[in-house]
């Protein structure tokens, strides 16, 4: 993501019926004789249900494994708890939390149904710093490079940062309005940044992502899915066309979808 100008920044005793160091004693059972059950007559042989298949989960905060080719093996989605788990007041614990105070409400009764997909860099095409860390929460010097010097006073922020290695930082809670987006529109629709989830990834428009950037950010977006009616995932240049043009064409969008494996969020982009 590009800076826009400034005028836009704007969770005792023994028990009854058990015998003390003994197994436990049942109703209409006595010790060392093999239980009565209602409805069976000794001698006859017992009728037991299989036993019901064990869902398949993923632990909590692993990535499910990668096979060689690089597609993501479909999983069995997570329990009930373990959704909840994964969001606490729109804060993911898949991410580390860096508190940005450039946030507000969304308007009221307004659904997340859109992720608008950034990228960013500073300075453009330096990675590992902690220099976006800085812009997103208002602590960067701009007379540390003159790249900085069209910063000041900008005040933009993303719900989350994925780097370069995977890492993921997140700067606002997914219930709030991050300032990402700008002015911009989609499907007859104004104002982006009231429906929208930004996640801005290391990099530089026109540039390649690294792998395991794509790895994260498909566990993201799933995550997001379960929690949001999310719709649909673009990229800045698709709401803000003309005035941004990132994550561009080295963004690989067909191998996005092939890592998500589901319909939610639709890629318009990822036509391969």
């Amino acid at each position: 993501m590009r800076p826009a100008s400034v005028a836009n920044r704007a969770e005792r005793g023994p028990k009854a019926g058990h015998l003390p160091g003994g197994s436990p004693v049942r109703a209409g059972h006595s010790p060392g004789r093999s239980p009565v059950r209602a409805g069976h007559s000794p001698g006859q042989p017992q009728l037991r249900a299989a036993p019901s298949p064990v869902p398949l989960r993923v632990p909590h905060g692993v990535s499910p494994s990668l096979p060689d080719d690089g597609v993501e093996e479909p999983v069995r989605g997570p329990s009930s708890a373990a959704r909840r788990r994964a969001w606490r007041e729109g804060w993911w614990s898949g991410a580390e939390a860096r508190p940005s105070p450039n946030f507000d409400e969304r308007p009221a009764g307004e659904a997340v149904t859109l992720v608008v997909l950034h990228s960013i860099s500073l300075p453009p095409g330096e990675y590992g710093g902690d220099a976006v860390e800085q812009l997103f929460t208002n602590r960067l010097d701009c007379d540390a490079h003159p790249y900085y010097a069209q910063l000041r006073g900008l005040r933009v922020s993303a719900h989350f940062f994925v780097r370069r290695d995977g890492r993921v930082l997140q700067f606002v809670s997914c219930d709030r309005r991050a300032w990402h987006a700008g002015r911009s529109h989609w499907r007859g629709r104004d104002d982006c940044n009231h429906y929208s989830i930004g996640i801005e990834l290391e990099g530089l428009e026109g540039h390649a992502f690294d792998d395991e950037q794509y790895r994260v950010l498909a566990r993201l977006l799933r995550a997001l899915a379960r929690r949001w009616p999310i719709a649909e995932t673009v990229g800045h240049e698709d709401v803000a066309p003309g005035r941004k043009a990132d994550p561009g064409p080295g963004f690989d969008w067909p191998r996005l979808r092939r890592l998500l494996r589901r319909r939610r969020p639709s890629l318009p982009r990822a036509t391969g």
